[in-house]
């Protein structure tokens, strides 16, 4: 089965986990380390000839147009991740639009191809947000991947949500985020800080289970995850461990994880 990989390109101190540290307002003035580390990724997915999706905030786009061009020129889907990182149960209907159409004409104008998905930050399309479904028709994406089907995390899930891809209009395709079915539990088996926290073998099995229930991975992961020398800020225990815990291994369990299982870009797996 051919899964999906996909990278939230942004920068570490964009991460929600970082917004009391490094508010917006600073976001000018920190160092900036993403271009370094989505090199790494892209030498990477050339090494084992692997297409994939990175969804692009437009704010990184808009201060490195040439690394957004140079991910469409190496073959890769461009989707967007939004302009500002605004979680969508901070937005409105109308500040979501404005942000998403920010996002899309900051991005297009750099590159060939059409941007057709978006993911919402921190996956927060919830029950109490699916308005934005609408706005994102408007606005011309055709598919999303913003939900994820679990109960049990402060900023995000959506358990009842199916767990495979699904149309939610005509015209538009949820693409969640992966879980395993597992004695009636819905279990991440995907990327980000589950990818790191998860041992690689428990990760595995997951990722098998999941393909044997007939439904292919969805992984993510963020450029900072593979970059061990960023810097430490003083986050509170529980942030600071989803955040840096084993950051230092996460690029070889990535390239063990691509020798070992087939991975494509979004718009390849839905034939876009």
């Amino acid at each position: 089965m051919m899964n999906i990989i996909s990278v939230d390109l942004e920068e570490a101190f964009c991460a929600y986990n970082m917004q009391r540290v490094v508010p917006r307002e600073e976001w000018e003035t920190s160092p900036s380390r993403v271009e370094a580390t989505t090199r790494r990724l892209l030498d990477l997915f050339d090494d084992v000839r692997c297409e994939a999706t990175f969804f692009v905030l437009g704010w990184v786009a808009e201060r490195l147009p040439h690394l957004v061009q140079e991910i469409d020129r190496r073959g890769h889907e461009i989707a967007t991740h939004g302009y500002s990182h605004t979680l969508l149960t901070a937005l409105t209907p109308r500040t979501f639009e404005d942000d998403l159409r920010k996002a899309l004409s900051v991005t297009q104008n750099l590159i060939r191809q059409p941007i057709r998905g978006y993911r919402a930050p921190s996956f927060t399309v919830t029950p109490k947000t699916t308005w934005a479904y609408a706005v994102m028709e408007r606005c011309g994406i055709v598919y999303d991947s913003s939900v994820f089907p679990i109960s049990n995390h402060p900023e995000y899930g959506f358990p009842d949500a199916p767990l495979a891809a699904h149309l939610v209009s005509p015209a538009l395709t949820e693409v969640p985020i992966s879980c395993a079915e597992f004695c009636g539990m819905h279990i991440p088996s995907t990327g980000g800080a589950y990818f790191r926290m998860f041992p690689y073998s428990l990760t595995r099995m997951l990722f098998s289970l999941c393909m044997k229930q007939g439904r292919p991975v969805v992984f993510y992961l963020h450029p900072w995850e593979i970059d061990p020398e960023q810097p430490r800020y003083a986050l509170p225990l529980l942030r600071r461990w989803r955040h840096y815990h084993n950051i230092g291994k996460t690029e070889q369990r990535l390239r063990r994880m691509l020798s070992e299982f087939s991975f494509t870009s979004m718009r390849k797996a839905l034939s876009l």
